[in-house]
């Protein structure tokens, strides 16, 4: 299976809201400013199909692509999910996004993955833990990308990789391998696709 083409379809503030077409989705989330637009811009060959911006905390909705493959067959959604951990947002609108993400999460019938988006440079913190033992907990397939790596040397790359492999094998699962990205020099999009067409390819 590859993708051809991919669009914006809409944001939305509740997961009741979006579209309702039972395509198979995969959700990108991490903490803000981490990357997650221009990942998504670099995956889908787009330059500005999500909106990239230098003050954290911007995406506050759902966000819904549509990847489209062969003779503009509609194959799945990718779902960029607003940010954790931006301390600057009021404590309210902490609550609201955590609540929006959360209820996709645990409602969402279509959702085949969680990609998780981790700077390389800061690598895994308790947030991010947390979360994978959340997602665990709802029985999510997780992977794992480890953005702004062009920002990096191999030497801090292969670091990176190991302490977060350590880290990650505290959950007790040896399933999350962490791929090195970058949205610079697309670094990483043919492992991430191809995690991806596992997932949605994966009818168990």
């Amino acid at each position: 299976m590859k993708f051809i083409d991919a669009k914006f379809i809409g944001s939305y503030p509740d997961y009741a809201l979006t579209p309702d077409k039972k395509l198979p989705e995969i959700a990108i989330g991490g903490r803000s400013n981490v990357g997650k637009s221009s990942l998504i811009n670099s995956l889908l060959r787009q330059r500005k199909i999500a909106q990239v911006s230098k003050t954290p905390g911007k995406t506050r909705l759902l966000n819904y692509f549509l990847v489209l493959g062969k003779n503009s067959k509609e194959i799945l959604h990718i779902v960029d999910l607003p940010g954790f951990g931006y301390a600057e947002a009021s404590i309210e609108l902490r609550k609201g996004w955590k609540k929006l993400v959360e209820d996709y999460i645990e409602k969402s019938g279509n959702l085949r993955g969680f990609l998780l988006l981790i700077d390389s440079r800061r690598g895994l913190q308790d947030e991010e833990l947390q979360l994978l033992e959340y997602l665990a907990l709802n029985k999510r397939a997780v992977g794992v990308a480890l953005t702004k790596a062009d920002k990096i040397g191999k030497v801090e790359s292969a670091k990176v990789i190991r302490e977060t492999v350590k880290s990650l094998s505290s959950l007790g699962s040896n399933n999350y391998y962490p791929i090195l990205h970058s949205a610079k020099n697309g670094v990483g999009n043919e492992l991430i696709w191809r995690w991806i067409f596992e997932r949605i390819n994966d009818e168990g």
